[in-house]
């Protein structure tokens, strides 16, 4: 895979989540702004529970990913990366992760 298509892939990716996170979340918080309840949603059954484990875990280990290569590699502004993995969701934070690690990586010489 091509490094261009790499990248054409991983935006396109956030910006489907950006959108289907627009259309299946906002309106509903909108209407009920209460933000506990909102993430309590994730858990109201074992296949939710599941999912939204995943997706915890998966922040998780992005967490441990980008705090090990701050310290090995120097990458910066993986903090974004981590906030915008809790709101809008990982899916965003991780391909923003990858796009900004490409670009140090490839700028310093170990990509």
């Amino acid at each position: 895979m091509s490094e261009s298509l790499f990248r054409r892939l991983l935006i396109m990716v956030a910006l489907i989540f950006c959108g289907a996170f627009a259309v299946l979340v906002i309106p509903p918080l909108m209407a009920n702004p209460d933000i506990l309840a909102a993430a309590a949603g994730g858990f109201v059954n074992p296949y939710a529970a599941g999912y939204s484990t995943d997706v915890i875990l998966c922040w998780v280990i992005l967490a441990i990913w980008v705090l090990y290569e701050r310290q090995r590699y120097h990458v910066r502004g993986g903090w974004l990366a981590l906030v915008l993995g809790v709101v809008p969701g990982v899916a965003l934070g991780f391909a923003l992760y990858l796009l900004m690690r490409q670009r140090q990586l490839k700028g310093s010489g170990l990509v």
